[in-house]
């Protein structure tokens, strides 16, 4: 492979990859704009016209902030590419450290990670700050933000920093097979960290109280032993001190596993709702959704770590990519930069598969609570969420990991 061949190619993928996102962005807008007149039939019940409209505004301002996020978002890669700032970090930090050092490279991912955090600041501030708050969903303020950013860095340090000394140790020490030995650490530290999250690591940044609403704990206890579900509670999170939205979610896995509601979910929804979007959640579980994903994602990793290990001894990989130098840190970082743009075209794949997976959660939740409490939910949280009703059917096609709400809602009609 040459350095012209390794850069041809790292453009036309980063071009189509642009051509793909703009193309689809300005087909929702189009979409969402030329629907937003009149709210779709089966739905004129429970949303007002004007609560629809505010969902199309919503979405084209997501869609407006998108394209130009997109194009900041090139601007940053091209710069440390063939703009040559990852090269000049990469040097400067040979100054005061040896390259040769595997803390030179645990020190560059750091110098790059806080470079990446300033390039993305404001795109961060607008979203929150302005976009959302515009809709009347941000809740955050700005010293929530700030210490949120220290106490993710904080961890990052003390955990992210030494994980990564270690893969870098297993880059330079594992022979030609490294790349088996890394995938099966992060392997492991992925599963390790989804018992840990939930009991140690999210209570740092919310606060989960058990479920005081007895009448509403019963009935969803009463649930979870029709389905044969064992939990390690049911726990409420002050989501409404960073937004407006609501969700639900379990988190953790085996003995860990745990039921979170946010608390502005409690506030929208009846008892009976909440049963039905929870017995949703149940059909992940027991149709191994997220067993399935691990599955995948350990499969899919451990093909990208074999690439990995092909281009990291190919110096056209460095030099094609406007860095002269050699390193495990370097591989690395430019194979982050390379694979999001090369795996893009796969997405819909992912999103086909996910919104399967959406429907047999449905088709669950429909045999262990009303059909009709999942569509009242459905659409209460469409609402208040101001989800559009009409996204554009390629868009959706292509990035929605849940069913169109159109179409959801006339399946479970007819369950």
């Amino acid at each position: 492979m040459s350095n012209q061949t390794a850069s041809t190619v790292f453009i036309f993928f980063i071009v189509l990859s642009a051509a793909i996102r703009l193309w689809l962005n300005f087909r929702q807008a189009t979409h969402v704009r030329a629907n937003r007149g009149a709210v779709p039939a089966e739905f004129a019940a429970g949303i007002t016209l004007e609560e629809h409209q505010k969902a199309a505004d919503y979405t084209l301002a997501k869609a407006r902030f998108g394209r130009v996020d997109l194009a900041w978002g090139l601007i940053w890669v091209l710069l440390l590419t063939f703009g040559g700032v990852l090269e000049f970090m990469h040097e400067q930090l040979a100054r005061a450290i040896a390259a040769e050092s595997l803390w030179h490279g645990v020190l560059l991912f750091g110098v790059l990670g806080v470079a990446g955090f300033i390039w993305d600041l404001p795109s961060t501030l607008y979203q929150t700050f302005v976009l959302e708050a515009h809709f009347g969903f941000n809740k955050t303020t700005p010293a929530t933000l700030a210490v949120d950013t220290l106490k993710g860095a904080a961890l990052t340090a003390i955990i992210g920093a030494p994980l990564l000394w270690v893969i870098l140790w297993l880059m330079r020490s594992m022979g030609a097979n490294w790349w088996v030995w890394t995938w099966a650490v992060l392997i492991a530290f992925n599963l390790a960290a989804m018992v840990i999250y939930p009991i140690f690591i999210a209570p740092l940044f919310n606060k989960f109280e058990p479920l005081k609403d007895e009448a509403l704990a019963a009935r969803i206890n009463a649930l979870l032993a029709r389905c044969g579900f064992r939990s390690k509670g049911l726990f409420v999170m002050d989501g409404s001190r960073r937004s407006a939205h609501g969700n639900a979610y379990f988190t953790g896995m085996g003995a860990a596993k745990r039921i979170v509601f946010f608390d502005t979910l409690l506030t929208k929804l009846t008892p009976e709702e909440v049963e039905a979007v929870l017995a949703h959640e149940l059909g992940h579980f027991k149709h191994r959704h997220i067993v399935q994903r691990i599955a995948v994602f350990a499969v899919i990793s451990l093909v990208l770590f074999a690439c990995l290990g092909w281009l990291a001894q190919q110096p056209a990989f460095y030099h094609g990519l406007g860095v002269n130098a050699q390193s495990e840190a370097l591989a690395l970082i430019l194979f982050s930069l390379v694979m999001p743009v090369v795996t893009f075209p796969l997405t819909p794949l992912m999103s086909f598969w996910s919104r399967r997976h959406e429907f047999q959660a449905d088709a669950y939740a429909v045999a262990h609570a009303q059909a009709s409490d999942l569509v009242s939910a459905l659409v209460k949280l469409y609402r208040d969420n101001a989800a559009t009703l009409t996204p554009d059917p390629l868009h959706s096609l292509f990035y929605d990991s849940h069913p169109p709400a159109a179409i959801r809602i006339g399946r479970l009609h007819n369950a």
